[in-house]
């Protein structure tokens, strides 16, 4: 997939005001589950990842009025990753404290350092792949079943343009053409959601 553009500051501003409804919608369809899927995958249970989840949006509630973001500084998924980071530190530091005696204080040392350069590439994996899919969910009843389909056998799945054609009754034209169609409006949703 193309690489993924960066967050604008539009979508910062409006998500400045708590009462717009459709900035706030947008954010937490995108990012919530990022952070969700992160913190599973850094071992915490469903309920703590959820739980974590919510802090690191209440975080980005509190924080927003006050961020100033300057894309020469880093990405706001950047800034973002730090504070998932922060908050699963914070975790892990109160249940250390109820858990005390386990032995276990070298995971908290090890979460209370910086973030490994391969955790932070992981994190950009995974917002380009849940960027795509909440693009792909909201563009796909644009478009008919076999266009659909041509586009995700031949882009999503990697099947050859022929084999596509063949399977679903198209030439390979329409294949390419339907590919082209839903590739073009996916690249157009991804970009008003980075713009807001």
């Amino acid at each position: 997939m193309a690489e993924m553009p960066e967050t604008r500051a539009s979508l910062l501003v409006r998500l400045r005001d708590r009462e717009n409804a459709d900035a706030w919608g947008q954010f937490v369809q995108v990012y919530a589950p990022l952070v969700y899927e992160f913190a599973r995958r850094k071992g915490l249970q469903d309920a703590d990842a959820a739980d974590v989840t919510q802090e690191v949006l209440r975080g980005v509630s509190t924080a927003v009025g006050e961020l100033q973001y300057d894309p020469q500084r880093g990405l706001f998924r950047s800034w973002l990753f730090t504070l998932v980071h922060r908050k699963l530190c914070d975790f892990y530091r109160r249940n250390s404290r109820q858990l005390q005696g386990s032995g276990d204080s070298g995971m908290q040392a090890l979460l209370a350092e910086q973030p490994a350069p391969a955790e932070e590439a992981q994190w950009e994996r995974d917002y380009e792949q849940r960027a795509f899919a909440w693009a792909a969910e909201q563009i796909r009843g644009r478009f008919s079943h076999k266009t659909w389909q041509a586009f995700w056998l031949s882009a999503v799945k990697n099947r050859p343009s022929q084999e596509v054609a063949r399977e679903l009754g198209m030439t390979v034209a329409a294949v390419y053409l339907a590919k082209s169609r839903v590739m073009a409006r996916l690249k157009e949703q991804v970009q008003a959601l980075e713009t807001g």
